[in-house]
């Protein structure tokens, strides 16, 4: 089955992105719309412009005709040709209903134009009730021609006028430009504003979001868990926060009842264990006493050596239990933490002086290290751990201890090394644990107490062990 890929991006940063993507296209269509208004409003400007010239240019033509009462475009002079069109500023031509040129504005001052006109144009005349025929050009969207039916006052066709229409879009293009570039600054100074509304909007939607992920990822079962506030919550999530809160009440019903069931667990364990480690030395004693009963009701004599030889193993067995129960009183009542002001180096070498200093090599460069720390504790925890030591190296092998002491700006290290088994790598995980221990006697509460009287102190224990070359422990915890 495949993973699915995480999105590594955040809530905040989709809608900062979403919501300035908004405002880039609405920019964008603005832009789009207010050019396809320009261009259409333009086109119409001059479509509108066309008509009414063409309009008043066919009503001056009628007037002009009358004038002449020839009643003919014919009868047109050259100078009230020109007249025309320059009151009208228009260039115009005048072609009869055959097509052929009568007049024309720009013959007159010597430009040739066409002398007839196409036969399309004179068949859409004759085909169509339309007085008026525009030629789309293709190529240049600036030129507009157009021709209109001229009519006497009468409403009698007199001839064809051709005018040819020049669109003039440059001031148009210089209010467009002008209106772009204002239209471009108010956006972009939209956008530098929405920039920052949107920053500001992202991280207010997604604050309450954030401060739940934060209080979640600091939630563990058997800590104190705090629950998440309401105030200024969006709607939307404050369902989310009313869950969770719920659900811390839950956890913290759920750790008293876990950690209640561990001790419980925890201590029938240990029971088990005291009592498998007493029945231990139990069972010789039984066997020492019913072999001494057997002898003494058969009337046999014992001499004072074998009674003694009896004496000394029930107290050795006596001993053994004593130590079981000492240690797990020990372990059980862990006293509360005594602090005194202490030489560390001094205590360390007393607890050195219980064991063979012939196989412990001590090593020291300060002459004073002080801390607060329990004597007799501090004594424990070495004497254990050289203990340890001792009882890890195998019996066919010259002991090699050394204990070394330094201190940092901060706390006291003591490092005990032994070359031993070592320890496996199966039970690296289990070494501190209660009941845990790799000897045959024993109740595995030596190192579990160490760790739970160093961290009393706000110390620590760690080790390092390589198999068949030994095991370093170093101890640390603070100074003065």
């Amino acid at each position: 089955m495949k993973k699915s890929k995480e999105n590594k991006v955040s809530l905040s940063s989709r809608i900062f992105f979403y919501m300035m993507v908004f405002v880039v296209v609405e920019s964008i269509m603005i832009a789009g719309v207010t050019l396809y208004q320009f261009n259409k409003q333009n086109s119409e400007y001059h479509k509108d412009r066309l008509e009414r010239k063409e309009k008043n240019l066919l009503v001056d033509i009628q007037y002009e005709v009358k004038k002449s009462l020839a009643l003919t475009l014919e009868s047109l002079s050259d100078s009230t040709v020109m007249e025309m069109a320059d009151v009208h500023n228009m260039e115009f031509e005048l072609y009869n209903l055959d097509g052929v040129l009568i007049k024309s504005s720009t013959a007159i001052k010597g430009i040739p134009g066409k002398t007839e006109l196409d036969k399309n144009i004179l068949n859409f005349f004759s085909e169509n009730s339309s007085n008026r025929y525009m030629q789309e050009e293709k190529n240049n969207s600036y030129f507009k021609p157009s021709y209109n039916l001229v009519l006497s006052l009468e409403n009698k066709p007199l001839g064809i006028i051709y005018i040819p229409y020049f669109a003039d879009d440059t001031v148009s293009k210089e209010e467009r430009s002008s209106f772009l570039i204002r239209l471009g600054f108010v956006h972009g100074n939209m956008i530098l504003v929405a920039f920052v509304i949107a920053f500001f909007i992202s991280s207010f939607v997604t604050k309450s979001l954030d401060a739940i992920g934060k209080t979640i990822k600091q939630t563990r079962l058997t800590d104190k868990n705090i629950k998440i506030e309401n105030h200024n919550t969006p709607k939307e999530v404050v369902a989310l926060v009313e869950s969770y809160n719920t659900m811390i009440d839950k956890l913290k019903s759920s750790a008293v009842k876990l950690a209640k069931s561990e001790r419980e667990t925890a201590w029938r364990e240990m029971a088990k264990q005291v009592a498998h480690e007493i029945k231990n030395p139990l069972t010789p004693m039984r066997l020492s006493i019913q072999t001494f009963e057997r002898s003494y009701s058969k009337g046999q004599e014992f001499s004072k050596e074998k009674i003694k030889e009896f004496s000394d193993s029930l107290i050795q067995q006596i001993d053994t239990m004593s130590s079981i129960a000492t240690a797990f009183s020990d372990f059980a009542e862990m006293p509360t933490p005594k602090k005194e002001k202490l030489n560390v180096i001094q205590i360390v070498d007393v607890a050195l002086d219980i064991f063979n200093r012939d196989f412990i090599e001590f090593k020291c460069e300060d002459k004073e290290i002080e801390a607060s720390f329990d004597r007799t504790q501090l004594i424990r925890i070495t004497t254990n751990l050289l203990k340890n030591a001792f009882q890890a190296i195998p019996e066919n092998k010259i002991p090699e201890i050394k204990v070394s002491i330094s201190q940092n700006a901060k706390q006291v290290l003591i490092l005990i090394s032994d070359n031993g088994y070592g320890i496996s790598k199966s039970d690296t995980e289990k070494i501190f644990e209660p009941n845990f221990t790799t000897k045959s006697s024993g109740m595995g509460l030596g190192l579990s107490m160490i760790k739970s009287i160093l961290e009393a102190y706000n110390g620590s224990i760690s080790f390092k062990s390589k198999k068949n070359k030994g095991t370093t422990f170093e101890v640390k915890f603070p100074k003065i």
